[in-house]
């Protein structure tokens, strides 16, 4: 399971970024065709982010709704870092 949650939530920053990325460059640039394209890949990143997103809160990896019950998931993450970092 923890290979997955890891997985899944290195590609639902990766896509975070693209989004991020992706509106960022379609204010830098001056080009209509440019433009376009840029606006079909974010679409396309916003996309890929929602269902990963969907795909975490479906299979328990990600508590979107729920704040206490993330942070708690969260710090269990963070001891089992801690602790595969100690036993190294």
């Amino acid at each position: 399971m923890l290979d997955d949650l890891a997985i899944a939530t290195d590609f639902l920053v990766t896509a975070k970024a693209a989004v991020r990325n992706l509106a960022v460059a379609i204010t830098e640039t001056a080009t209509p065709q440019v433009k376009k394209l840029l606006r079909r890949e974010l679409d396309i990143a916003i996309d890929t982010h929602d269902k990963i997103a969907q795909y975490m809160i479906k299979n328990k990896m990600y508590h979107a709704y729920d704040i206490d019950e993330q942070v708690q998931h969260d710090l269990k993450k963070a001891d089992i870092a801690l602790e595969l970092a100690k036993n190294k």
